[in-house]
């Protein structure tokens, strides 16, 4: 549901396809093996989808799921 507008860095600007406006970075929680852990994600302002990267899923998360297993 999301289209760059740009070429995909860090730095790039996400537009919803379903409201035409830019994405705005917000606090999404997730919840894993019940602790939850808010992270900043690109998020529309108007009907809520949020954009969550390849790299935040296949980097980050890995992290923190291999850590919180770890203890």
């Amino acid at each position: 549901m999301m289209e760059s507008t740009k070429k995909q860095t860090q730095d790039t600007e996400w537009t919803c396809v379903k409201c035409n406006i830019p994405l705005t970075s917000c606090s999404v929680d997730f919840e894993y093996w019940g602790v939850t852990l808010p992270y900043s994600i690109p998020k529309c302002p108007v009907c809520g989808i949020v954009f969550v990267s390849e790299e935040l899923v296949t980097v980050r998360m890995v992290e923190v799921e291999q850590n919180l297993e770890d203890k």
